[in-house]
């Protein structure tokens, strides 16, 4: 046993215990509840001006008594919000979004801009004088010797203009219009105050401060002095997202996930020590510590957990497993030629190849999504990346540290890699040529990519809210669905699609303001989330899920093109092509909705789906030496992984049972699709890239290198 693995591997866990009992973890808005809007800035504003707008949107936040608000910009013109806490997104948007453009202007008898006062009557405004820009301050207050009512006082940064502007309208007679002025916030009148007669005649009032007086309640006279005190926009913004979370939405997720993680887990667990007995025990222990590095490093990167990236936490699991099976089964070959320690080495050894590949592809889907995606699927992408690199960690040094310490206090049938394992026994005896009907299969293949398109062609997707643009609410409430039908319709909303599930009422429907979001939740009851999606955003977000997808595909063919011959790559891609189509097509005539999520589980299959064939085709390049026929090295090269692919599926498959039983909708059509992928991907290694391999390298003009191997025993797997 190398010491220095040890002192990493004690040192990494050590580190990881003191960040996970010293630290917590940044939840998402969709675990701890809140409100987040996303705002675009309008004409053409640049980030200058974008990041201004933010520092005021800042200052508004932290008026409102916002507990630790978030605020980032996001590309060139959008300012991401978040405000924990906030439910209601109404007085969120009204207060912290509204332009506040203001302005103080003289009153003219006639002619300027005109507008009404706040009695309604009308007004003519010449030039401004001050501008917002110009306010340093303003404070919402009350004082029982003027009278009931509230009042906000404005102090000025430089007093010579307000001075002008009073002294000027203090020289026209009391009762005239002139003698006031008019104080406007985007557009309307608030406050037209007529100067005293104790101003002088161009002198004004001294000071650089005022009172704007009106029929204020305190909320109103609080939210006008945190818009002046804010300061005004640089520039116009628009609510092009807005999604709201009830907490108790949140908890119920946290607890979903977290119980289907430990029993994942913990079915996982079980599964590898029946298969690898003393070893596969040792391998539990080095994925329980694995959960506490992706913990650790989740928490020390300050990176936000979201109910996405929860899914993606549990699926990685999936990636620590594969790496364990792939260094078993190659134990398992190694050890009729050496004893158990000198096998496990070769075995840790002869796997990394695979297993680097395998890692590799799965972070280009992961950094995919970081980039390309938005809201909480990023996190998914960011938890699945540091998943995988824990993965490696988990299998590469921990399980070999804990494995390599027992291999020689351990008698070798204990260890679970002195036997073949029943499966592989059986295939090297039969030896079966699956591809001898290769054409058939490829054939097979095209059959369910045409039932797979004709879904798109005759049901078409049912693109979430995400990607079209609208409005999707849920409530917590006992009504059936057909008399919230009835109540949504009442509401004055006869075409909102309504749908009941466990207790909860969904309702969607186009764009619709936030009044009449609030018109529905009265018919209905508690809101427990409410996302807005404008319409221009939803088209964005849907061409960037087309680009996400396309870019996948040409990303891991540009990866395999470069580890792999170009035959095997090509073949790659197409079985791939082929599991990701055969998943949209089963969307598609279910009827489930493609989101965020559903991205996140599509580029996933294809991450799992070139794992398969990194695999298969690492053992094929193992194989082959120029002698035997290439139709018999990819058949062999099938048998021998076989193994190693039931073991790693079925693994994964107990984590997906558990967040599809045990998980929310969204969740539930995450472990939908990746069980449809994984299984499809599975088979598409056997019976798509296989063939397709076959014929291309047969069409292929230049011969494929060979290198001298190690002769392998029957049924030996990767």
């Amino acid at each position: 046993m190398s010491v220095w693995r040890a002192v990493m591997a004690l040192a990494v866990t050590a580190l990881s215990l003191f960040v996970a009992f010293t630290m917590s973890p940044r939840l998402g808005l969709d675990l701890r509840g809140g409100t987040q809007i996303v705002f675009e800035a309008q004409d053409g504003a640049d980030a200058e001006a974008v990041d201004r707008a933010r520092d005021v949107l800042a200052r508004r936040a932290d008026a409102l008594g916002v507990a630790d608000p978030t605020l980032v910009r996001s590309g060139e013109r959008r300012i991401i919000v978040e405000l924990p806490g906030v439910l209601d997104p109404r007085e969120a948007a009204e207060v912290i979004g509204k332009t506040a453009q203001l302005s103080f202007h003289p009153v003219l008898a006639s002619g300027g801009q005109a507008l009404t006062d706040e009695d309604g009557r009308p007004l003519s405004a010449g030039p401004a004088v001050i501008s917002g820009d110009g306010v340093t301050g303003a404070e919402a207050r009350t004082d029982p010797q003027r009278g009931p009512g509230w009042f906000v006082t404005v102090d000025f940064r430089e007093p010579g203009p307000w001075q002008r502007l009073t002294g000027e309208a203090a020289c026209q007679p009391y009762e005239a219009p002139e003698r006031r002025v008019a104080i406007v916030l985007d557009g309307e009148v608030i406050s037209s105050p007529m100067v005293g007669t104790d101003t002088p005649c161009r002198a004004g009032q001294a000071g650089g401060a005022t009172t704007i007086t009106g029929q204020f309640t305190a909320q109103q006279a609080e939210e006008l002095a945190v818009l002046i005190k804010g300061g005004a926009l640089p520039v116009p913004l628009e609510i092009v997202e807005q999604r709201t979370v009830g907490p108790t939405l949140g908890a119920a997720a946290i607890e979903a996930s977290a119980q289907a993680g430990v029993i994942g887990l913990a079915l996982t667990a079980l599964f590898i020590v029946l298969v690898y007995r003393l070893t596969g025990l040792l391998a539990a222990i080095a994925l329980g510590v694995y959960g506490l590095l992706s913990y650790a490093a989740l928490v020390a990167l300050g990176a936000t957990l979201t109910l996405p990236g929860l899914a993606g936490f549990v699926l990685a699991i999936g990636m620590a497993v594969d790496a364990n099976v792939l260094v078993f089964e190659r134990a398992r070959e190694e050890y009729g030629k050496a004893g158990l320690r000198r096998a496990l080495d070769r075995g840790f050894g002869k796997a990394w190849s695979a297993i680097a590949d395998s890692g590799v592809t799965t972070l280009l889907s992961a950094g995919l999504l970081f980039w390309l995606a938005s809201g909480p699927v990023k996190g998914f992408g960011v938890t699945l990346s540091l998943g995988v690199l824990a993965s490696l960690v988990s299998a590469m040094v921990i399980t070999r540290v804990l494995a390599q310490w027992a291999a020689g206090r351990m008698p070798a049938r204990w260890s679970g890699l002195a036997s073949p394992g029943r499966l592989r026994t059986w295939l090297a005896a039969r030896n079966p040529f699956v591809l001898r009907r290769g054409r058939l299969w490829l054939a097979v293949a095209g059959l369910m990519l045409v039932v797979a398109f004709a879904g798109l062609a005759v049901r078409g997707l049912n693109f979430g809210v995400e990607f079209t643009g609208g409005r999707v609410m849920e409530f917590a409430t006992a009504q059936s669905a057909d008399a919230a039908r009835q109540a949504v319709s009442d509401a004055g909303f006869p075409n909102a699609v309504v749908q009941a599930a466990e207790g909860r009422i969904t309702v969607r429907t186009g764009e619709l303001g936030s009044d009449e979001a609030a018109r529905i939740g009265e018919a209905l009851g508690p809101k427990v989330r409410d996302e807005l999606i404008g319409p221009s955003l939803g088209a964005e977000l849907r061409q960037g899920a087309l680009i996400a997808l396309g870019v996948a595909l040409a990303a891991q063919l540009l990866y395999l093109a470069i580890r792999f011959r170009w035959t095997l790559a090509t073949a790659a891609v197409t079985a791939l092509f082929v599991d990701a189509a055969v998943v949209l097509g089963t969307f598609a005539w279910l009827g489930k909705p493609i989101d965020g999520v559903f991205l996140a589980a599509m580029l996933t299959v294809i991450g799992y789906s070139v794992n398969d064939k990194v695999v298969v085709f690492d053992r094929v390049r193992e194989l082959r030496s120029g002698k035997e026929p290439f139709r018999r090295v990819v058949n062999t090269a099938i048998l021998q992984t076989v193994p190693r692919t039931v073991n790693t599926g079925l693994g994964a498959l107990f984590i997906l049972a558990a967040l599809a039983v045990l998980g929310g909708d969204s969740l539930r059509d995450f472990a939908i699709a990746l069980l449809i992928g994984i299984v499809t991907g599975t088979l598409s290694s056997c019976f798509v890239a296989g063939p397709m391999a076959i014929e291309l390298e047969a069409r292929a003009k230049e011969p494929a290198p060979v290198r001298p191997r190690e002769k392998v025993r029957p049924g030996a797997v990767v």
